[in-house]
């Protein structure tokens, strides 16, 4: 399979995961419980999506409204056989950075409004402001957050989701 017909089915498969998206946010949500055939909708999505695709695919979406009124709708698809084609070595700095608890619990505290260190530093157990700048510069190098010229943090829109989806999967 050539990589414009890979291209071609993962372009299809985002517009199909934001349609569906875009009908979950447009229709009010049911007091029923989904029906069995409802559960894995997006598993049946991205399954008619891939059909032919040997190897099979990864998805993951989200939407997310934070209590600070930000609003983020994300998905991301790929064929299984791009994803193990990867350099796994090259995340490993971004994981690492994830990998200390003060490190998660600075990006929580700033989702959820917390974004300037003396803030921060009022926070039990994150440690010294010396030790909350150095795990901020962690964070900022390996992408998870940003810094505005005001000396705010923020989580990039962009990694919004893909950082709650990496929490959910660490769940058992």
């Amino acid at each position: 399979m050539d990589d414009k017909n890979i291209e071609e089915r993962v372009v299809a498969l985002e517009q199909q995961v934001a349609d569906l998206t875009a009908r979950l946010v447009s229709e009010p949500a049911s007091a029923t419980p989904p029906r069995q055939e409802q559960t894995f909708w997006a598993l049946e999505g991205l399954r008619s999506q891939i059909a032919g695709l040997e190897g099979g695919a990864v998805l993951f979406t989200g939407i997310v409204d934070l209590s600070t009124s930000e609003h983020y709708e994300w998905q991301q698809a790929l064929p299984v056989e791009t994803l193990l084609a990867d350099d796994w070595a090259g995340p490993a700095n971004t994981l690492a950075a994830l990998g200390h608890p003060v490190r998660l619990t600075l990006l929580r505290r700033v989702l959820e409004g917390t974004r300037n260190v003396a803030e921060l530093a009022e926070q039990e157990g994150l440690g010294t402001t010396g030790q909350i700048y150095h795990h901020l510069r962690q964070l900022v190098s390996a992408g998870w957050l940003r810094s505005s010229s005001r000396g705010l943090y923020e989580v990039p829109g962009e990694r919004v989701i893909p950082l709650l989806a990496l929490v959910m999967g660490t769940r058992r």
